[in-house]
């Protein structure tokens, strides 16, 4: 008898959202509002979590070409400087 029971709190909510994990948190705030609906504080939560959610998902890999672009320089810098100071030991 395998069945899959998901027990749903408000810490572990809490837990989700302070590691970054944005949407499990709102799957489980949703849960928890749909089951008080009165508690303006779930639901204030939930916001929240969505609204991360909706900043990490803006966040195109267009936004990422620079940096990536910059890492490779600095890669291939890095690299020029082994060879130089590789090429000094053998000289010197």
């Amino acid at each position: 008898m395998n069945q899959k029971v998901d027990v749903y709190t408000e810490t572990m909510a809490k837990v989700y959202a302070d590691q970054g994990h944005w949407a499990k948190a709102a799957e489980i705030y949703r849960h928890l509002a749909a089951r008080e609906p009165d508690r303006r504080d779930l639901a204030e939560a939930l916001a929240e979590a969505v609204k991360k959610m909706n900043e990490i998902s803006q966040k195109t890999p267009e936004k990422l070409v620079p940096l990536f672009q910059e890492w490779i320089e600095l890669m291939l810098q890095h690299e020029k400087l082994q060879r130089l100071r590789r090429m000094k030991t053998k000289l010197f």
